[in-house]
């Protein structure tokens, strides 16, 4: 546990400097897009790929931290994170699409996520399932209901290496990595992301609540990357603050029982 005062060494901030719920996209370039549906925030560290901002929403202290890219660095910031009194994490991030109904711009809420990266193995076998949180989940669907913008909710999955998903048959072994996509559709897989699988793991293991919301910028085949509009963001955005004030507002109600 960190003494007050005293900053993690990968994250950079002490306790008092983040809020005990987080907006957890992997941009840094995102957080301060985020911090303006904060309300007074400020900026308190940029660390690695950790970018820090803290403001509150409907008076409870919230901060939006970037994770970086990919399972290691998502482990190592919740790991830190909690120990400062985090136990609330909401992704907010990107995926490409596995279904092909999912289109650009849709939003994408996970349920839970399978495990085709490696960091959660170091914590437990490939057995242990990942996760969401439900109390995130639900209000998620609830924001995402309540703004009418299009979501779907189910199993994503998480990867390591996004090009290999991306552009299979450029890879040395294309025809298996092809009919591995092909399986995971047919499997009812919703959407591909590199984060998810880990910040689910971790987050049970530490008795911690962990939700995903995801933008597709890549549909089914498109081999492509694509910068949406701005707008597709914010509604995401717009989205996953409504989600979290929802969550305030049920652990006010769960504390005055």
């Amino acid at each position: 546990m960190a003494a007050t005062g005293e900053k993690k060494y990968h994250v950079g901030v002490a306790r008092g400097d983040v809020g005990e719920y987080v907006l957890f996209p992997g941009d840094p370039g995102r957080t301060p897009a985020i911090a303006k549906y904060l309300d007074d925030a400020r900026e308190v560290a940029f660390s690695r790929e950790y970018r820090t901002f803290t403001g509150s929403l409907l008076g409870v202290p919230v901060s939006t931290i970037s994770s970086g890219m990919g399972g290691p660095s998502v482990a190592i910031g919740v790991e830190e994170l909690s120990e400062l009194g985090v136990h609330t994490f909401l992704r907010v991030g990107t995926c490409g699409a596995a279904q092909p109904e999912i289109k650009m711009g849709d939003l994408v809420i996970a349920t839970g996520s399978v495990r085709s990266e490696g960091t959660p193995d170091g914590y437990v076998p490939l057995e242990y399932p990942a996760i969401a949180s439900l109390d995130v989940v639900n209000a998620l669907v609830e924001a995402a209901k309540a703004a009418r913008a299009p979501h779907h909710v189910g199993v994503i999955r998480s990867v390591d290496a996004l090009y290999s998903d991306l552009v299979p048959d450029t890879m040395p072994r294309a025809k298996q990595l092809r009919e591995e996509l092909e399986m995971w559709s047919r499997a009812g897989v919703l959407s591909n992301d590199m984060e998810s699988s880990t910040l689910f793991v971790v987050s049970r293991i530490r008795k911690l609540r962990a939700g995903t919301i995801n933008l597709c910028v890549d549909e089914l085949g498109a081999g492509e990357i694509h910068h949406l509009d701005p707008s597709y963001m914010d509604r995401m955005l717009r989205v996953a603050v409504d989600a979290l004030k929802r969550l305030i507002e049920h652990d006010r109600a769960a504390k005055s029982k």
